[in-house]
């Protein structure tokens, strides 16, 4: 190797590690700037069903930024004969097999009739299931009120199809927020860990990892309202599979550990605050009384744990879930002591 060689090298190499710190300090602003923030719901269109579902645009191609603000969607059934009492209009129009086939088998002037009923709502689209064949009339009215019309690129099930489609636009328009904390899956239940910066969530985090469990977000968590008991916990992208470790840097724990170590999203169930050791501060009871945490209108049970030198707070998150599952199943060890108790006299 010659020196200019040499020499390159030695420039190459300590761009990398001036760039490298650079990215690093950028990643740490904008995780500081997104703590304990509002998301503000998201624009679902069209145009992102196309690209989600890889559906085949057969009309209104200049109309996919319509906006779509329900998230379920709907089957024109008894509105086709007539009956638009209740008619969801603002909702996505899924026509399948059952649909088409009725349409197909009128004559040219009630099938006319039958769908300017429908159109003259103008919902934000129409995504046929059944196949093209036989869509020209459909095609028309569509074009002519400015109605993006879809289809499957090959004839699927339409309850499935509903299914998915339903399923994606139930997270995509959920209320969200973000909060500053790690979201771990710990014996298929998705656990908050939360406490003041340096406290030890990221590492305790990483301990639980190590034994088998899996990182869904660090530093930034996502949450989505689903249902009023429901509430998501996921990422925020940019943060997706990293762990940030003090005195260690930033990990990728896909990397370091293989997929198991990591889970896209998971269902919240407990909320775990971990803080500072207080003296006589916490109770010795049997079974303490359940308290909760709020987010976006859904109470979440919610636990505190001190810390000290010695203390496996790994172990205390991992009883905290395991008992947490016995109660969910009925079940209270303190119960049942006390009936061992009461047998005994």
């Amino acid at each position: 190797m010659t020196f200019n060689h040499i020499n390159g090298y030695l420039l190459v190499k300590s761009a990398i590690i001036k760039y490298g710190k650079m990215l690093l300090c950028l990643l740490n602003n904008y995780i500081s700037s997104r703590k304990e923030s509002f998301y503000e719901l998201k624009l679902l269109t069209v145009e992102h069903l196309v690209q989600k579902f890889s559906l085949k645009v057969l009309a209104g191609k200049d109309k996919l930024q319509q906006p779509i603000t329900q998230p379920r969607s709907h089957r024109p059934g008894l509105e086709f004969v007539g009956h638009f009492d209740f008619f969801p209009t603002e909702r996505i129009q899924i026509l399948g097999r059952k649909e088409i086939t009725y349409l197909h088998k009128l004559s040219l002037d009630e099938r006319q009739f039958r769908i300017g009923n429908i159109v003259k709502y103008h919902p934000p689209c129409f995504i046929v299931t059944a196949g093209e064949e036989g869509l020209t009339y459909l095609k028309q009215y569509c074009l002519e009120e400015g109605i993006p019309l879809l289809c499957t690129y090959e004839p699927e099930t339409t309850s499935e199809f509903i299914t998915k489609l339903d399923a994606y636009m139930v997270k995509s328009l959920a209320p969200e927020t973000a909060i500053h904390g790690v979201c771990i899956n710990v014996y298929g239940m998705g656990i908050l860990i939360r406490g003041k910066s340096g406290v030890g969530k990221s590492e305790t985090a990483h301990t639980l990892i190590g034994r088998g469990h899996r990182l869904v977000a660090d530093d930034i968590v996502v949450l989505k309202k689903l249902s009023p008991t429901t509430i998501l916990g996921t990422h925020d992208e940019k943060t997706k599979e990293f762990l940030s470790l003090r005195s260690i840097g930033l990990l990728n724990v896909v990397r370091l550990y293989g997929r198991k170590a990591f889970q896209d999203e998971t269902r919240i169930a407990l909320d775990i605050e971990l803080t500072k050791w207080q003296k006589d501060s916490l109770n010795n009871d049997l079974e303490n009384e359940t308290k909760f945490t709020e987010y976006m209108g859904v109470k979440i049970p919610h636990i505190e744990i001190q810390l000290q030198p010695g203390r496996d707070v790994a172990g205390l998150i991992e009883a905290a879930a395991n008992n947490w599952l016995l109660k969910q199943q009925g079940y209270s060890a303190a119960e049942e002591f006390l009936k061992r108790l009461e047998s005994e006299f």
